[in-house]
């Protein structure tokens, strides 16, 4: 499978333009753990561009992944991608064992976080987000509130990383593919 076959998954299922960011901007930050530990990028990228791309067809806990999954086969897509879709989601019932279903964990809340972050800024762009900002963030229940801050919290600690240096390692990696990912 390529990316962009991914790609013409996600449109075909994903039809606002916030989900498919959000895809992208999830998949910005798992592809940069690829190249620093070592993953097959293309598969972590293919990963991250699909985790999500049931959900405005399954948009309930009960629903999502778990019936997206079946879909994702017939299309043919592999089943490491499958098994990390549905590891993402912890009430799946799938452990988060590879370093690929731990990362797209890690990511997933965080990469969405940090783009609310960057949308409340004067600029509206990622470039004026930092570590500081975004834990300052967290504290505020209010702000950005659909976002499970204890996940982004175990996100990091099941992938062994200093939460502040996952939140940078994100952050750079999206303002390395700022204009990409719409911020």
């Amino acid at each position: 499978m390529t990316r962009e076959q991914a790609l013409e998954i996600l449109f075909e299922h994903t039809k606002t333009d916030s989900l498919r960011r959000h895809a992208m901007q999830v998949e910005t930050c798992v592809a940069a753990y690829a190249r620093k530990l070592g993953g097959e990028e293309e598969t972590w990228r293919i990963t991250a561009l699909l985790h999500d791309f049931d959900w405005e067809i399954h948009p309930t806990l009960e629903e999502h992944p778990m019936k997206g999954e079946p879909m994702l086969e017939a299309k043919g897509v592999p089943q490491e991608i499958r098994r990390a879709i549905l590891s993402h989601a912890s009430y799946s019932g799938v452990p988060r064992e590879s370093d690929l279903e731990k990362t797209l964990f890690a990511c997933d809340e965080l990469s969405g976080f940090i783009s609310a972050c960057a949308l409340v800024k004067p600029s509206k762009k990622v470039a004026e987000v930092d570590v500081k900002s975004v834990r300052k963030k967290m504290k505020d229940k209010a702000f950005a509130r659909t976002v499970n801050r204890g996940d982004i919290v175990t996100g990091a600690m099941e992938m062994g990383v200093d939460l502040d240096e996952h939140i940078d390692f994100c952050i750079r990696a999206m303002q390395n593919n700022a204009d990409a990912i719409g911020l």
